[in-house]
């Protein structure tokens, strides 16, 4: 028992925490991120502040999973009770793609045969949750060869992680008035995610300036007014929200009615964004857009069988609206689409 405990004080006597955290970022951005910040894992106390003043004004929507446990989402330790460390990592997902949503068609009330709606770029290629899980799994494997005594839990999105205040902690970039992380190199076409570690490490304590200044731009574009002030954003107003995570039966009328085309998602706060217009592209080809995820009929989408989407969304991150979602957006999207004028004067 001596003898262990002897070893073990040795052993932490011996680790170089700065090294330690050089060679563990080496290996992220060699695995594949862009970015990659240590910092301490503790109670995000500020950040947990913001969080009960916005779920207390219902922004939160239908996501009702966010009242629940709060301590977890705020404080790491809950998730992992060994956490020392949270590894943040960020991968950029940008393609050169674009939309092309197909014009309704004039003459009688345009159909769906060959009518598109608009995929949120985040999902046009493989479902991020496996791609950035894995790599980080990579991280935490090769982190136990070189330090066998680490323990560790890969969290990407779907633990109740704070992503982007970690994120913001770790100096990966800022908040954006939209409420997306932005970063100086990528914008804020990025994913997220955290690899925590009982080791001790080298934490990083600088952290990146607001650089949104007087910037308005996505709050003046947003369809529906979702973005109720800087950096506040009402989901229930939120074309995501209502196309992706809302289960009722039918879209809300002040949000169908400026829906704009999308189908899946919405990314127009994104696409005004300043800091997004000249970002280089993604290096991960499994991010590049599968065949019908940039734009999909919604004719495909209103035949679908639960086989033939399940087949069709495998590993794919657009399986979170569910068929019922993904038809439902279809239908409201289609009938929403104007009925053809005779004449230009009507």
């Amino acid at each position: 028992m001596i003898a262990e405990a002897e070893k073990q004080n040795s052993t932490e006597a011996s680790f170089d925490r700065a090294a330690a955290s050089a060679l563990i970022k080496n290996c992220a951005l060699q695995l594949g991120f862009q970015k990659v910040g240590i910092v301490r894992a503790e109670a995000l106390n500020d950040e947990a502040a913001r969080l009960q003043r916005w779920l207390a004004h219902g922004f939160h929507g239908e996501m009702k999973w966010m009242e629940r446990e709060p301590e977890q989402r705020t404080d790491p330790r809950h998730i992992f009770p060994a956490a020392s460390s949270v590894i943040v990592v960020a991968i950029n997902y940008n393609t050169r793609h674009q939309h092309h949503v197909s014009a309704p068609r004039v003459g009688g009330r345009a159909g769906s045969k060959n009518t598109t709606g608009k995929v949120s770029r985040y999902a046009w290629g493989d479902d991020y949750h496996e791609i950035v899980g894995d790599k980080l799994r990579e991280l935490l494997s090769w982190t136990k060869a070189q330090w066998p005594q680490t323990e560790g839990k890969v969290c990407v999105d779907i633990q109740p992680m704070m992503d982007k205040a970690w994120a913001v902690r770790a100096g990966l970039g800022w908040m954006g008035k939209h409420t997306n992380l932005i970063t100086d190199e990528f914008g804020s076409w990025v994913f997220l995610g955290e690899l925590l570690l009982n080791l001790e490490l080298a934490y990083d304590e600088t952290q990146v300036a607001d650089q949104c200044g007087s910037c308005t731009l996505c709050i003046d574009a947003c369809p529906t007014g979702a973005i109720v002030e800087p950096y506040v954003l009402n989901s229930s107003r939120c074309i995501s929200h209502a196309t992706i995570e809302s289960r009722a039966p039918e879209i809300a009328d002040e949000v169908a009615s400026e829906l704009e085309g999308w189908l899946y998602g919405c990314d127009v706060c994104q696409d005004v964004c300043p800091w997004n217009q000249m970002t280089p592209e993604t290096t991960e080809s499994r991010f590049e857009p599968r065949a019908g995820n940039v734009d999909a009929l919604l004719d495909d989408i209103l035949q679908l069988t639960q086989e033939a989407y399940a087949e069709r969304f495998r590993r794919s991150a657009m399986k979170r609206a569910k068929l019922s979602g993904l038809q439902r957006n279809a239908r409201t999207l289609i009938e929403s689409l104007p009925r053809a004028r005779t004449s230009i004067d009507g």
